[in-house]
């Protein structure tokens, strides 16, 4: 993996994992409203503690470069959900434009993990799950 490719990944890292960050910590101020709002939009109330904790969480994995592959897998998950529950019906701009921008992200961290610039390769110097990175390596062999 060349370095442009490996900061490229960190800046995506940075922002997907400070957004989902930034998303789930207020939902621990408004914990009442949330499970109103998850009532609302006929889901179970009890989604809403799991989903703020991915939404943290899975945020400092993602930022931090640790379990990457997971946590990406877990927010598309989470988005579509979004998207069916509570923004289709909004249409794309000021609706589901930003969730599918966050799966694109996760998509990409899934496929080819979190880079070099990480908590796997620089502790761990390797990562945990590299089935991603193997077949990237396939795709692009020079």
């Amino acid at each position: 993996m060349n370095t442009a490719f490996s900061y490229g990944l960190l800046s995506i890292r940075i922002m997907a994992g400070i957004v989902f960050i930034a998303h789930g910590i207020p939902k621990f101020y408004g914990v009442s409203g949330g499970y109103g709002f998850f009532q609302s939009i006929n889901l179970p109330s009890e989604l809403f503690l799991p989903i703020a904790l991915l939404e943290v969480i899975g945020g400092f994995a993602i930022l931090l470069g640790v379990l990457t592959r997971i946590a990406s897998l877990l927010f598309i998950i989470e988005m579509i959900g979004a998207i069916v529950f509570a923004k289709l019906s909004k249409g794309f701009v000021g609706g589901y434009e930003f969730e599918l921008l966050l799966i694109s992200i996760c998509i990409t961290l899934v496929l080819v993990g979190p880079g070099r610039i990480s908590i796997e390769n620089y502790i761990l110097k390797r990562e945990i799950f590299p089935k991603g990175k193997q077949l990237h390596q396939e795709l692009f062999r020079s």
